[in-house]
């Protein structure tokens, strides 16, 4: 039975690689490693227990689910084995077998049978448009017609890379507040569910006495909850999520992304984002050779925001009547900004679009970090002093009666 080996490898421009193997032995994966064009730098096999974790947590759905990340990296691994000389079909064979992710390594198998078959490899990637985007095929199939393909899988990987650590940055600004959100109202829905009928109880003990205002809203709240009436809200609120999803999803999805980009704090955020995505994806395009239109059209289909994408169409439509792109993106400087319409039109004289797109995502990348670092710094004590108000305002409340009632108590 055939083991699997991990491996770090230096490749012919000497980037260290890492991947699996499955193999009889050290000697025999080494001599593979060399074949491929690689220079081993340690082979060691995958213990059992390793092995075997990985088998019992494989739930269908989850961890089939191939992040853009791990798609990056195996774009990354694939582009260094072409470049190594290794043919196409060669180099997705060496893919099935060390691609840890089973969904992918289930793709990449179903590709390889259709190049050996003599189907194109984009025609092949664009079966399986879940995992293959527009931008993938089209910036594959443009390497192919090129030659370059080597060099266009590389400018992918490094497209997709930078969009992981734009998303993962965009996560942790978004994390810090849904943890404490969720924190806070699973301690308010305790308090009122569990702990203000205790102290109901208490209040009836003291004679009756008139409550004050604030007590009488927190326990006619948590009395609603508790009855009939609150289950009756609880569906009315799960309906309307499920109706806004569809809407936002649908019919709003303009609507709602239009109100993504002036939200309040995380509005500038994901305007930022959307420019990186917008600039670094049509700089790949035409930096692969992709034919301006159908680079817009790719674009506008991978923007992320429906409004962001209507004006890339109209775009579109300007370079077809032979105007420039710089000339609608003037239209919507609340869309697209000055500084990016600016460098389109730089780049459209000067004959170095590619060039003046790449430094717009790479500004924007900055942009995006720093107003991520700028967020944490605003909504943890914000956070903070908002869960710390609402619980005090719950305990004040609740003992506001307790205060009274000493008040009034005779004093020996």
């Amino acid at each position: 039975m055939a083991l699997t080996f991990d491996y770090k490898v230096r490749d012919q421009k000497g980037q260290l690689v890492e991947g699996a193997l499955d193999g009889d032995s050290v000697d025999l994966v080494v001599r593979r490693l060399r074949e491929m064009g690689y220079l081993p730098v340690s082979v060691k096999p995958r213990s059992k227990t390793q092995v075997n974790l990985k088998a019992d947590l494989n739930i269908p759905g989850i961890t089939d689910r191939v992040k853009l990340s791990v798609l990056a990296t195996a774009t990354r691994q694939l582009s260094s084995m072409v470049d190594s000389g290794l043919s196409l079909v060669r180099a997705l064979s060496v893919m099935v077998t060390q691609v840890e992710n089973k969904q992918l390594a289930k793709v990449f198998n179903e590709v390889r049978m259709d190049a050996e078959q003599g189907l194109p490899f984009s025609q092949a990637l664009s079966k399986h448009p879940k995992i293959f985007d527009d931008l993938y095929i089209a910036m594959v199939r443009a390497g192919e017609t090129a030659g370059t393909l080597d060099v266009v899988l590389g400018q992918l990987a490094t497209t997709m890379e930078n969009r992981a650590s734009i998303n993962r940055k965009v996560k942790s600004a978004m994390t810090y507040p849904a943890v404490v959100g969720t924190v806070m109202l699973v301690i308010i829905t305790a308090m009122i569910v569990f702990i203000v009928p205790i102290f109901k109880k208490i209040f009836a003990s003291l004679g009756g006495a008139k409550l004050p205002t604030p007590t009488l809203i927190v326990i006619d709240i948590s009395d609603t909850i508790a009855s009939i009436w609150g289950l009756l809200v609880l569906a009315v609120i799960i309906v309307l999520i499920i109706v806004f999803v569809k809407w936002k999803n649908g019919p709003g999805k303009r609507t709602w992304d239009g109100f993504k980009l002036r939200f309040p704090v995380f509005g500038p955020l994901m305007h930022k984002v959307a420019m990186s995505r917008f600039s670094s994806s049509f700089a790949s395009l035409v930096g692969s050779g992709v034919p301006i239109l159908q680079s817009l059209d790719i674009t506008s289909d991978t923007a992320g925001n429906q409004v962001v994408a209507d004006v890339l169409q109209e775009a579109k439509e300007a370079v077809r009547q032979g105007r420039s792109i710089a000339e609608p993106f003037a239209k919507h400087e609340d869309v697209i900004p000055n500084l990016v319409t600016q460098m389109v039109e730089v780049g459209e004289k000067a004959g170095s679009l590619e060039a003046m797109l790449m430094k717009v995502a790479e500004f924007y990348d900055g942009e995006v970090e720093v107003t991520v670092n700028s967020l944490a710094s605003l909504l943890e004590p914000m956070m903070t002093v908002v869960m710390g108000a609402m619980v005090g305002v719950m305990v004040v409340s609740l003992y506001l009666p307790m205060f009274d009632y000493v008040k009034h108590v005779p004093t020996s």
